[in-house]
C-alpha cells in the first residue's frame, strides 16, 4: 500500500507518563522505558512485535484475548504482556514453542466461531483476527469452523447472527464479532457515550448497542470510535465494503468545527474510501465525530456547483461561461460599480470555512484591488467579542491553552456552550477528565447532557435566563472578591493594580451579590456562591465557553469579565486553567488571524498604524487606505441606503446565517454586482449575479488555525471539481481588476504571511511537515513548535487589565406581546447553515429545526410535541414543529438554524454587541401558538426558492450563450 505519511504503528497499551524509567531484556535485546510502561509496548518499541487481539494503544489495557502471553524468568505461568508493567531487570522471552502452542490454541477457538469467508469479507487486507492466524501459524482448527462439520458433530457457532445496517455509515456484523470489547471500551474510554455492552454470558456474549437494540436505536452517536477499534469486520464502513481497501492515504484537517481534528483520508485514486482521525493529530489524537468521521459525502455531491456561471439580474436563468469570462464580467462590473458611485461602494467577506491563505488572499483583494477596508467575515457573528474582550485584558485574541490542558484542569466551567454537540471530540476529553474526579459548573439556560447524564454531573448548574450573562461573571467575581478568594500573589505580580482595585471596589457593591442578582439571574444565591467558591479554589480551574456568551447586547463586556475572574483566581498561565472561546467553524480563528476584520491588518494590527501600514504597502506594491472599512451589518445599511453596490462572497452564507433575514434579503438585493464563490447554490448565491465554484477541503492545498491556535496542514486528496483551487480564482480575479497577484503554491502564500506577521513569523510548511502543526505565536522569541500555552510568564499586553463590567440589560426584553425569550444553537449532526450535513446521510437523525419548549408553556397553549407552532417577534414569524422537553427553563425556547426553510433568523433582530456589531442571537422576545401553516416569510420563500432552482436548471453552456 503507498502512504503518503509514516505507517502507523499500534503500541498495543498507551504511553506511561512517568518521567522515572527501568531497564529490562526483551529477547535478548537490552529496553530503556518509562516506568509503568507495559511488557508489550516495551517490546514494540523495541522492534519486536507481540501478537494481540484486545490490545491497542489508544485503550487502557485488557487482557482478554490471551495472545500477547510472554515467559518471564523467574514467574511462573504465562502473564499477558498488555497488562504486565516492565520492572527492572525483567527478563522476558515473547517467542518460545509453549508460547506458539499455547497462541495457535487460543487461535484455533476464535478461529472455530468465526466464518471463513476472508477472500470477499470487506477487511480482507485489514483484519487483525487474518493477521494473527497467519502470525501464529494456525494451519487447521479440530473444533470446524461456522457451518462446518467436524466427525460428525456441528459445534454451535454465531453464524446466523443478523447482520445490524440500520446505521447508514457503517454495519454491525455480530457473527464476526470475536468479543474483544475493543469496541465497547473505545464508546467508554474515548467517546464516553457508553453505548455499547456485551450483552449475555458466556458463548452467548455479544457486543449489544443499548439493551439488545439496532445502532439507530440506541445512545450511539456514530462518532466511529467502536468502528476505528473493530479487529474484524465486525463493525465495518459501509464505504469499505462497497469500494474495497484505500491504496493510499493523505493527512489533511477536518473541515467542520474550531477542534481541527487530523485525519487520513484513504483514497483509491481520486475517491476517498473512508477518512480515520490520525492518531497523531494533536488536537484530537486518534478521535472524531459522527460528522468529520463520515460525513464527507457532500464533497462529491450531486448539487456541486462545478461551472462558472453568470447574470445580469436574479430574475434571470443562469448561463454557463468560461473561468476566465466569468472573471473578466465579475472583474467589469466591480470597476463599473467604483467609476460610478466610489471606491468604497464594493467590499468582500471571507470564508471561515477556507485555508488561511485563501483568506488571506481575498482580504489583500480587497485592500489593494478595491483600495479599501471593506472586508469582514463570518467571525463578526460569532467570536467577534473575542477578539475584542481578550484584547482588552490580555493583549491577544485568541484561547490560552491547548485542548490537552483539560486532562489537568480540577474544575471546569462551562458557559454557554455545549461542547457535547458542537465540538464533541473536545467534549469527550473534557468528560474523561470528568469521570476521573474533577468538578464540573454548567452556565446555560438549558440542561445540556453535561448537566445531568449517566456518566457526567455538574456540580452546579447556573440556569441562567438568557442575556444576564453579565450579572452572573459580576456575581461570581463578588463572592471572589468579598470572601478573600483573590489570588493577590498573581495579581500583585502579573495584573495592572489601579485597574485591579477599581474593578475590586466595583464588584464588592451590594448591588453584585448574589442575591441582589438572584431575582435578575434566576440563579440561587446559594448555587452562585458554591459555584464561586469552587471555580476560585481550584487549584486548577478552566473556563470553555461558546456563542452563548459572545452572541449578546454585552458579548464584549462579558468576554472582559470572563477574564476578570480568571485574572483574579490566578487561573491564567499554566495547564489546567485559563480563557478558552471554543470556536465555531474549523478556520473562523485562521480568518480573523488573516486580517478579515475591516479595522485590521493580519496579526490584529490597525490600519490606521501608519509604521504597519507601511510595511504592507511596501510588500504590496500599493498604498493602504488607514481607513476602517464597513463591517457586514453596515454593508447592509449601506445598501440599503443606495450607497454600497458590490460584494465579494468567499464561502459563507449571509443569506441564511445572519440574522433578520428579511433585511439582509433586502440589503441583498439592492445590490448591483453580488459574486459568490462557493461549493454550491447556497441562500446568498440566489442572490448572486457571478456563480464561481468553489472547492472543499479534499481539494483544498493548505493550512487551517483551530480553536488552540494551532495551525494544521491541509492536503489536497483529490484535484478541484470545476479545475481551480479557491486560492487561484481569488488571483485571477485580482488580475482582473488590475493588480497583480503572482502565486504557484498555496506554501508562497504562507511564506509572504510569516515575512509580514510577527506571530507567524516562524510558521512554515516545512516545519508543520516535520512536526505535525504550530501553534501561534510560532516565532523567534518561542518554542519551535511555537506556544503551547499563552502568558506564562507575562501578558501578551504586558501586565493584565481588569474593566468594570457594568450589567445593562438587553433591549430584547419579555412583554405581554412577547413574552418568551428564544436562544438559539447546533446539534450534534449538522453543522452551522447545514449546507455540508444537510447533503449527507446525518439527516437520518435531525431533518428539520425544531423549537424545543418547557412542558408548562407547552401546556399553557395547548401545544403537543411535534405540534407546528408560529413563532413571531418584532422582526418576523416563522413556523416550525414542536418538542416539549424539561431541559428548556420555563420562559425560554430554543432552535437551530440548519435548515434554510426553517427561517430561524427571520425572527432573530438587529440588536447587537455594542463593541463589534456581533448580533444578539441568544436572546429575541417571542410568542409561541399553535398554527396550521407556515408562515408568510416560509411561502415566499419557498416559491423563490423554487425558482431559483429552477433557473439553475436553465444555465446554457457557453456555445449556446453567444451573442445573448
Amino acid at each position: 500500500m503507498l502512504h503518503h505519511h509514516p505507517i502507523d504503528i499500534d503500541h498495543g497499551t498507551p504511553a506511561s507518563g512517568s518521567s522515572e524509567s527501568v531497564q529490562l531484556v526483551i529477547d535478548g535485546r537490552e529496553v530503556r522505558v518509562p516506568k509503568g510502561t507495559s511488557l508489550m509496548r516495551a517490546a514494540v518499541d523495541a522492534g519486536i512485535q507481540v501478537p494481540k487481539l484486545c490490545a491497542t494503544d489508544s485503550l487502557e489495557p485488557f487482557g482478554s484475548c490471551r495472545l500477547c502471553l510472554v515467559e518471564i524468568d523467574g514467574r511462573r505461568g504465562f502473564p499477558a504482556s498488555c497488562t504486565t508493567p516492565a520492572e527492572a531487570g525483567m527478563v522476558v522471552r515473547t517467542q518460545s514453542p509453549k508460547l506458539q502452542s499455547l497462541r495457535q490454541g487460543v487461535m484455533e477457538l476464535y478461529i472455530s466461531d468465526h466464518p471463513l469467508d476472508c477472500l470477499t469479507c470487506s477487511a480482507n487486507g485489514d483484519c487483525e483476527l487474518q493477521d494473527m492466524a497467519g502470525v501464529t501459524g494456525l494451519r487447521s482448527v479440530r473444533y470446524g469452523t461456522s457451518g462446518q462439520c467436524v466427525d460428525g458433530v456441528t459445534g454451535r457457532h454465531h453464524g446466523g447472527s443478523a447482520k445490524d445496517e440500520s446505521n447508514p455509515y457503517f454495519t454491525y456484523d455480530p457473527a464476526k464479532c470475536i468479543v474483544c470489547n475493543r469496541c465497547v471500551r473505545a464508546c467508554e474510554e474515548t467517546q464516553g457515550t457508553f453505548a455499547l455492552t456485551i450483552s449475555g454470558r458466556g458463548f452467548e456474549s455479544r457486543v449489544s448497542p443499548g439493551q439488545d437494540q439496532a445502532f439507530m436505536d440506541s445512545d450511539c452517536v456514530s462518532c466511529g470510535a467502536c468502528v476505528q477499534a473493530c479487529p474484524t469486520a465486525t463493525l465495518q464502513e459501509k464505504s469499505v465494503i462497497a469500494l474495497g481497501q484505500a491504496e493510499h492515504s493523505v493527512i489533511t484537517t477536518c473541515a467542520y468545527c474550531g477542534v481541527g481534528c487530523a485525519f487520513k483520508a484513504e483514497m483509491k485514486g481520486n475517491t476517498v474510501v473512508r477518512m480515520v482521525p490520525w492518531k497523531d493529530g494533536k488536537a484530537n489524537e486518534g478521535h472524531a465525530c459522527v460528522k468529520g468521521r463520515f460525513a464527507w459525502g457532500y464533497a462529491t455531491h450531486k448539487d456541486r456547483i462545478t461551472k462558472p456561471m453568470v447574470r445580469a439580474r436574479i430574475t434571470d436563468p443562469w448561463r454557463e461561461v468560461s473561468w476566465d469570462d466569468a472573471i473578466a464580467y465579475a472583474a467589469s462590473e466591480f470597476k463599473r460599480i467604483q467609476a460610478r458611485h466610489g471606491r468604497d461602494a464594493v467590499g468582500g467577506i471571507t470564508s471561515s470555512r477556507c485555508t488561511n491563505e485563501e483568506a488571506y488572499l481575498v482580504q489583500k483583494l480587497i485592500r489593494a484591488a478595491f483600495g479599501n477596508n471593506n472586508v469582514d467575515t463570518c467571525a463578526r457573528v460569532c467570536h467577534s467579542p473575542t477578539g475584542y474582550g481578550l484584547g482588552q485584558a490580555f493583549g491577544t485574541s485568541a484561547g490560552t491553552q491547548t485542548f490537552k490542558s483539560v486532562e489537568q484542569a480540577d474544575v471546569i466551567l462551562v458557559i454557554g456552550a455545549n461542547p457535547s454537540d458542537a465540538h464533541p471530540v473536545f467534549a469527550s476529553r473534557m468528560k474523561r477528565r470528568l469521570r476521573q474526579g474533577a468538578q464540573l459548573i454548567v452556565a446555560d439556560p438549558r440542561q445540556t447532557e453535561l448537566v445531568a447524564s449517566p456518566h457526567v454531573k455538574a456540580a452546579h448548574h447556573l440556569a441562567l435566563r438568557p442575556g444576564t450573562n453579565v450579572a452572573l461573571i459580576n456575581a461570581l467575581a463578588h463572592v471572589v472578591v468579598t470572601e478573600g478568594l483573590t489570588n493577590e500573589a498573581f495579581v500583585a505580580e502579573r495584573c495592572e493594580l489601579k485597574s485591579f482595585q477599581q474593578w475590586r471596589d466595583f464588584v464588592s457593591l451590594p448591588e453584585h451579590a448574589p442575591e441582589a442578582v438572584e431575582a435578575v439571574t434566576g440563579v440561587p444565591a446559594a448555587e452562585l456562591r458554591a459555584a464561586a467558591r469552587l471555580y476560585a479554589q481550584g487549584p486548577n480551574s478552566a473556563i470553555y465557553y461558546g456563542l452563548g456568551v459572545t452572541e449578546h447586547a454585552q458579548g464584549s463586556t462579558m468576554v472582559m469579565g470572563i477574564a476578570n475572574l480568571a485574572m483574579a483566581c490566578g487561573m491564567v498561565g499554566r495547564e489546567g486553567v485559563g480563557v478558552n472561546p471554543l470556536r465555531g467553524q474549523n478556520n473562523v480563528q485562521g480568518s480573523c488571524d488573516m486580517g478579515s476584520f475591516p479595522h485590521e491588518l493580519p496579526g490584529y494590527r490597525h490600519v490606521a498604524d501608519t509604521t504597519v501600514r507601511a510595511e504592507f504597502e511596501a510588500a504590496w506594491g500599493v498604498e493602504l487606505s488607514p481607513e476602517p472599512g464597513l463591517r457586514i451589518p453596515n454593508m447592509f445599511d449601506a445598501a440599503m441606503a443606495g450607497s454600497f453596490k458590490g460584494l465579494y462572497v468567499q464561502g459563507e452564507d449571509i443569506a441564511q446565517s445572519d440574522p433578520n433575514t428579511q433585511h439582509v434579503s433586502a440589503a441583498l438585493e439592492a445590490m448591483e454586482c453580488i459574486v459568490v464563490q462557493d461549493i454550491f447554490l447556497n441562500e446568498t448565491a440566489k442572490f448572486a449575479h457571478v456563480l464561481l465554484p468553489g472547492s472543499s477541503f479534499l481539494e483544498k492545498d493548505g493550512t487551517f488555525t483551530n480553536a488552540e491556535r494551532r495551525i494544521s496542514r491541509v492536503r489536497q486528496v483529490m484535484p478541484p471539481l470545476a479545475g481551480l483551487a479557491d486560492w487561484q480564482v481569488t488571483v485571477k480575479l485580482a488580475n482582473a481588476l488590475g493588480y497583480p497577484m503572482h502565486y504557484d503554491h498555496p506554501e508562497q502564500v504562507m511564506q509572504e504571511i510569516a515575512a509580514l506577521t510577527p506571530s507567524f513569523r516562524g510558521v512554515s510548511y516545512g516545519k508543520i511537515e516535520r512536526l505535525g502543526s504550530v501553534q501561534w505565536p510560532c516565532n523567534e522569541g518561542t518554542d519551535e513548535a511555537g506556544t503551547a500555552t499563552m502568558h506564562v510568564e507575562g501578558f501578551v499586553r504586558g501586565r493584565g487589565r481588569f474593566f468594570n463590567t457594568r450589567y445593562v440589560p438587553t433591549d430584547e426584553k419579555v412583554t405581554r406581546k412577547f413574552p418568551l425569550l428564544l436562544t438559539t444553537g447546533r446539534i450534534l449532526s449538522q453543522y452551522n447553515v447545514g449546507a455540508q450535513t444537510r447533503r449527507t446521510a446525518n439527516n437520518q437523525w435531525h431533518d428539520e429545526d425544531r423549537l424545543d419548549i418547557h412542558p408548562h408553556d407547552a401546556q399553557e397553549r395547548g401545544i403537543r410535541d411535534g405540534d407546528w407552532v408560529g413563532i413571531t417577534s418584532r422582526a418576523g414569524q416563522t413556523v416550525q414543529r414542536a418538542r416539549v422537553t424539561d431541559r428548556m427553563q420555563p420562559g425560554v425556547v430554543w432552535t437551530t438554524f440548519h435548515f434554510p426553510e426553517s427561517g430561524a433568523n427571520v425572527i432573530t433582530t438587529d440588536s447587537s454587541d455594542w463593541a463589534t456589531n456581533c448580533p444578539e442571537y441568544k436572546v429575541t422576545a417571542v410568542q409561541v401558538s399553535k398554527v396550521m401553516q407556515p408562515s408568510a416569510w416560509q411561502q415566499d420563500y419557498a416559491a423563490f426558492n423554487r425558482e431559483q432552482l429552477a433557473l439553475l436548471e436553465q444555465a446554457r453552456p457557453p456555445a449556446t450563450a453567444v451573442g445573448q
